[in-house]
């Protein structure tokens, strides 16, 4: 009894210390990206090229995902706000909870999945495939070649895409809320623009997607460039972007919005 109890304990100590290492190991390599980040600017071509990848080629998931969103919000609100005779107030109800919450929060969820699982599994293959060994025997640091054009990249196409994501969703909402529905379409806009503030509302829901594409593109580019060089350690290293990514969306969600309140 009492060695089973000792190997549970240790299994968690050995958990936790090796969470711990990880978190100080991404730290420093979030420091090592900031540090060598003058090429992604003064070479800007190599973050165009990479925000094309990230960022237009998942277009077209945000943009047909925010419009079935905001079709879904308001049939919901729709249904929930004529109970109590408020149906002119659908305007303000979808495009607060796309700007606020929804917009930035399945946007970065999106992006995690499509670009940040690609984006380790890319560099992934660059360690199997031993691009990465090449370029330090050439002299050429792959943290301001390879990974620093990518996190900044990241960092800009969150928040675009999360703009175009609640665009999509209002568009939407009034599609099934003005137009098969029926309601007034004078008060679906007024009441969204009396509603919805420019420095609470939009700008926090601006920087929230700021901050889930920086750790979400910290956390791709990490996994990837610690994956094992093993066909296993890249799928392994995939897997867990995605786990980690949408963990650390939802719980960094919940903090800014209390900090933000």
């Amino acid at each position: 009894m009492t060695t089973a109890i000792t190997k549970y304990l240790v299994g968690i100590g050995r958990t936790v210390m090796n969470a711990l290492w990880r978190i100080g190991i991404g730290t420093r390599f979030l420091s090592l990206i900031l540090l060598n980040s003058g090429i992604s600017f003064s070479r800007f071509h190599l973050t165009i090229r990479e925000l094309f990848f990230s960022g237009v080629m998942s277009l077209i998931i945000i943009l047909v995902a925010g419009m079935f969103v905001g079709m879904v919000l308001g049939l919901q609100g729709y249904e929930t706000l004529k109970r109590y005779g408020s149906e002119s107030a659908l305007g303000s109800l979808v495009a607060l909870s796309l700007v606020r919450e929804l917009g930035p929060v399945l946007a970065a969820l999106l992006f995690a999945s499509r670009a940040g699982s690609a984006m380790t599994a890319e560099i992934g293959l660059m360690k199997v495939t031993e691009q990465i060994s090449a370029m330090e025997m050439m002299a050429i640091n792959p943290i301001a070649r390879v990974v620093a054009p990518r996190f900044w990249a990241g960092v800009f196409a969150v928040p675009l895409l999360a703009a175009m994501f609640s665009v999509m969703g209002v568009f939407g909402g009034y599609l099934v809320g003005v137009v098969l529905i029926g309601v007034d379409e004078g008060s679906f806009w007024s009441q969204m623009q009396s509603n919805v503030d420019f420095q609470h509302d939009v700008l926090n829901g601006v920087f929230k997607s700021c901050v889930f594409g920086a750790v979400v593109t910290v956390i791709a580019l990490f996994e990837g460039y610690d994956a094992p060089p093993t066909a296993e350690g890249v799928s392994g290293a995939t897997t867990r972007t995605v786990v980690e990514s949408s963990l650390a969306i939802l719980i960094l969600d919940f903090i800014l919005t209390a900090l933000m309140l």
